[in-house]
């Protein structure tokens, strides 16, 4: 078996390839890099004879979850011969993502390409495993993770007699929680013994920060809330975790607000498609409900400012316009405007600075603040996983940034020994590091 990774040494863009001894070749995660503030991504494989040259061979391609990091090039794979996967609430997200963006001249024809695609995908299910590869003579089985994504997954793969496990982004302090976790004790390790372990770093670069729970942020959000009658909150809105956090602590007595007699959790069109995505999971997700924006006659506007509110928001035009004329009917001393995305988007000084960002959540004198949690596992927690996986033969690290070392992690001596990132062949198992 020969496993090959392409851009691991960075956070977003990564590629795996697993290659069998006799031919068959599959990838796990094909997205774009990152952008750099408000320029647009700088990628290689936007050429056609690269992207060409890489998918060489391979039958399938295998995606842990819908952020664009992770999935980015569907348009253009499709119009090759590789199939590509992806969980079926994940699908509905993208799909639902792409037909708003098809609302913009500007992302129409891209959208356009990328639903032809979508609608191609095969979906698998969790714990369900399937034999893939031109010679179907590879074991895939995904297993649920939390992620800041819902419906993330890491991969447990079986080839040439050894076990992968691919963690795709993971984390223990979403409301999955030690989702990752019990998988490996109740699912994995009782059947089977990693020989490789694939493992984010994302985190490991921002050194002793503190990680704090979806729960944690949802009570402090409703302290704030305590304080601040009226709340805009800019978020992602695929990012179903942290929008349920702050739905919980709008509406912490929720099955008594059918027809909000307390604080209104006001989202818009798009924002409710997603919400109707998340639904069809059971647990917390189902009970979130939200006021549309888009009626916006006089007594939902009465009600919002008499009752308070919390607002997704986004930076866009319409929004700013959403905003304008909701401001003046309320009292922006008791405002507040919650940043809850990766801080690196608004620091002024850093590479990934987003001026219109900057802008758009500056626009009034209102109180501000940053609430947010990451969607990536903790020191740790990669500490946990790495000693509970013990893989016997290597772990390689990937989705991390260039200075991030895994030897410093408090892992066992003999796994430290075990950590691979640069190209070599060990037990039986060609490692190459493309990076």
């Amino acid at each position: 078996m020969t496993i090959t990774i392409y851009r691991g040494n960075q956070i977003g863009g990564c590629i795996t390839q697993i290659e069998s001894a006799k031919g068959s070749k599959i990838q796990i995660d094909f997205g774009h890099n990152l952008p750099e503030g408000d320029k647009p991504a700088n990628d290689k494989y936007d050429d056609p004879k690269e992207l060409e040259n890489l998918l060489n061979g391979v039958s399938d391609i295998y995606y842990t979850h819908y952020h664009g990091d992770h999935i980015g090039f569907e348009s253009q794979i499709n119009q090759l011969s590789q199939t590509q996967h992806i969980g079926k609430l994940s699908l509905d997200i993208v799909r639902t993502l792409k037909r708003h963006m098809k609302n913009a001249p500007i992302f129409e024809e891209d959208a356009t390409r990328s639903l032809e695609a979508l609608n191609k995908f095969k979906t698998y299910v969790a714990n369900h495993t399937e034999m893939v590869g031109k010679h179907k003579d590879i074991e895939i089985t995904p297993f649920y993770v939390s992620h800041s994504a819902i419906d993330a997954h890491m991969f447990l793969i079986h080839c040439d007699g050894k076990y992968v496990l691919h963690t795709g982004d993971f984390r223990d302090h979403g409301y999955m929680g030690e989702g990752m976790v019990k998988v490996l004790q109740k699912l994995i390790l009782p059947k089977h013994s990693i020989d490789v372990l694939i493992t984010e770093g994302t985190m490991l670069s921002r050194g002793s920060e503190k990680v704090m729970s979806e729960k944690e942020l949802m009570q402090k959000a409703m302290a704030v809330f305590k304080d601040y009658k009226y709340a805009f909150v800019l978020q992602s809105s695929t990012d179903i975790d942290i929008l349920l956090s702050f739905y919980l602590a709008t509406c912490p007595n929720r099955k008594d607000n059918k027809k909000w007699y307390g604080r209104m959790f006001v989202t818009d069109g798009y924002q409710q498609a997603q919400i109707r995505n998340a639904n069809k999971l059971d647990g917390l997700y189902k009970e979130i409900r939200s006021a549309d924006i888009r009626h916006k006659h006089e007594g939902m506007l009465y009600l919002m400012r008499e009752r308070g509110f919390t607002m997704l928001v986004r930076n866009s035009e319409t929004f700013q316009k959403l905003i304008d004329e909701i401001v003046p009917m309320i009292d922006l001393e008791h405002t507040i405007f919650i940043y809850s995305q990766w801080h690196g988007y608004i620091d002024t000084e850093g590479k990934s600075k987003n001026q219109s960002a900057i802008d758009f959540i500056h626009r009034y004198p209102w109180h501000f603040m940053e609430l947010h949690t990451s969607g990536h596992a903790s020191k740790e927690a990669l500490e946990e996983v790495c000693n509970l996986a013990n893989p016997t033969t290597a772990i390689i690290p990937i989705h991390k940034d260039p200075d991030s070392d895994f030897r410093l992690l408090n892992i066992q001596q003999e796994l430290k020994d075990r950590v691979y990132t640069e190209s070599t062949e060990v037990e039986g198992i060609k490692i190459q590091i493309n990076n």
